[in-house]
């Protein structure tokens, strides 16, 4: 999930009760939600490509996020140690509640990382094996509503604060209402409506002081909203399973081929259409599964598994390090040559077909590679 999601789940924890346990408990629990984000620290010293290879790794993995866990609040135990003797106080953080905040928001992290089609390696270091919950679209306004929501209502109490919230508020609602990439959402004027009656509603609520007749009740609330929103999307994750393998076999069927492994992956605030690829013994596809309006199989994409000289050109470049960590990330491959005709050289364009298609460009999901052309006879 993005980092924005994962800073409120830690803020509306540490109002469900944690900030409870020590002084310096807030602070601690929304750094604890975002620590094993520290691997970005690899583009310190390495390429995108080290950046992809390492990303979602050990620091996200079970040993890593323990680590993590016991490491931050012993820093923060120690400064406050050291802040008190400069100042010549007792010290008042309590180590017990901090290293428990930690453990039970540092969980949180892996679990909704899980909870999208980019995946976890959870066994890390022993097993490089991912893991895709495939429920959550990687960034989800309705989450920015239901814990952004809780947290603005149980903090705003000073007016930089409040100046703060608004802020956050602003930059949302232009990426919901304005933004260029609202093509995205699958009803943008109903859900610009929906966002914006949401957000007046919650300045109902902090006129009519609802921090002080609910208090962390509301921080609760918005928990358990964010756990009934995650089971209907499992519900509809599963439906859209059933429908998209039902389609898989008939398109595999009309190519004599067999289903392999398939997935159902989310779309941007949108629980009824899925993007739905699989497998076959000879090819890849992808479609788009409706569970109200129907399935699009007649625009399915098609990529052949490589084979002849697109296998030769895979063969020539594999040992390349942008190659070998892409498909080691990829969970279904695909590629294609650039011009199958060409004289002398092309491009093998690869890519993870859950994100995009070979020959689009889209970050580290996609691939070209030059490579010399798999007709051309040495010498000549």
């Amino acid at each position: 999930m993005d980092n924005l999601t994962h800073s409120l789940v830690g803020l509306t924890a540490a109002k469900a009760g944690l900030e409870k346990l020590s002084p310096g408990a807030t602070a601690l629990c929304i750094l604890a939600a975002n620590a094993p984000d520290c691997d970005i620290v690899v583009l310190a010293f390495g390429d995108r490509w080290d950046f992809l290879q390492h990303h979602r790794g050990i620091t996200h993995s079970i040993v890593g996020v323990i680590a993590l866990a016991l490491l931050l609040p012993l820093i923060f135990y120690f400064i406050d140690r050291l802040w008190s003797r400069f100042r010549n106080r007792a010290p008042t953080t309590r180590l017990k509640g901090l290293l428990l905040a930690s453990f039970i928001v540092s969980a949180t992290h892996p679990l909704m990382d899980w909870t999208n089609n980019y995946g976890i390696r959870f066994l890390l270091p022993w097993n490089p094996k991912w893991s895709y919950g495939d429920l959550v679209f990687i960034v989800d306004p309705y989450l920015w509503l239901i814990l952004g929501g809780a947290s603005f209502l149980l903090t705003a109490r000073t007016r930089f604060l409040r100046f703060t919230w608004a802020a956050i508020a602003a930059v949302l609602t232009f990426l919901i209402v304005a933004s260029p990439r609202t093509d995205m959402l699958p009803n943008p004027q109903l859900v610009a409506i929906l966002w914006i009656l949401a957000l007046l509603t919650l300045i109902v609520l902090f006129v009519k002081n609802a921090r002080e007749r609910w208090g962390g009740k509301i921080a609760l609330a918005a928990f358990a909203l964010a756990l009934g929103y995650w089971i209907f999307l499992a519900l509809a994750h599963g439906r859209a399973l059933e429908h998209g393998r039902e389609h898989a076999v008939q398109l595999a069927s009309a190519n004599s081929e067999v289903v392999g492994r398939m997935a159902a992956m989310p779309r941007l605030a949108n629980p009824f259409r899925w993007d739905f690829v699989f497998e076959t013994d000879r090819a890849t596809y992808r479609f788009d599964v409706g569970l109200t309006s129907g399935s699009n199989t007649s625009d399915a994409v098609r990529y052949a598994k490589p084979t002849g000289e697109l296998k030769a050109a895979l063969d020539a470049i594999a040992q390349q390090k942008p190659v070998r960590v892409f498909l080691g990330f990829a969970r279904f491959p695909v590629l294609q040559l650039e011009d199958p005709d060409c004289v002398t050289r092309t491009l093998v364009q690869i890519a993870d077909l859950r994100y995009t298609e070979p020959g689009t460009s889209r970050g580290n999901f996609s691939l070209e590679m030059p490579v010399d052309c798999p007709n051309e006879q040495p010498g000549k």
